[in-house]
């Protein structure tokens, strides 16, 4: 999920010399994001809270977004709503290295006027704060694998009838015990 907008924020000026920060905060507009095949609505946007500081050969960005998102409950399909709370943390170089595969992950560079894009790193921080597994709740029953009735909200006999059928019939391994005389 990388946004369709930069978030460009213009340092030159701001943080010139080793050890200088600057805090950035707001709220991106993001209606919507992605992970794999699961998609997420936001109710209110991404907030993002963000020190960026001058380390001598670059800056480093460290931080918080937090995002309340609603997607689908993978037991049941009803709507999940979760609460996002992802850190931030880049290091933006002023200058590409000299050996570039001394960064395994890859590295940014600073941008014109002194300028990083936020949104790379954003991003990255709601999509890893993002569960796996998405919950209505903790305890979610999910949907009957027979008739597809939510167990949250009703109960259904189909798995009593399936025991029951299947004690009964030949394809029980226990089946031969039925008949067995224990007084014998």
């Amino acid at each position: 999920m990388a946004f369709t907008e930069p978030l460009v924020i213009e340092l030159e000026g701001r943080i010139e010399s080793p050890g200088e920060s600057v805090r950035v905060e707001g709220v991106l507009d993001v209606a919507s994001y992605a992970v794999g095949e699961k998609e997420f609505t936001l109710d209110n946007g991404i907030a993002y809270d963000v020190m960026l500081t001058n380390a001598g050969d670059g800056i480093l960005a460290t931080g918080i977004v937090r995002a309340q998102a609603t997607g689908t409950c993978d037991r049941c399909l009803d709507p999940a709503h979760i609460d996002i709370a992802g850190e931030i943390e880049e290091y933006f170089l002023f200058q590409a290295p000299d050996d570039p595969e001394e960064y395994e992950d890859g590295f940014e560079l600073v941008g014109e006027n002194r300028s990083v894009d936020l949104s790379g790193p954003i991003s990255d921080a709601v999509i890893m704060d993002t569960p796996f597994v998405v919950l209505c709740r903790p305890d979610c029953a999910g949907l009957c694998p027979t008739c597809g009735c939510n167990l949250n909200r009703e109960q259904c006999d189909c798995a009593v009838r399936a025991e029951e059928e299947w004690v009964a019939s030949d394809e029980n391994p226990f089946a031969a015990l039925k008949n067995l005389k224990l007084d014998e």
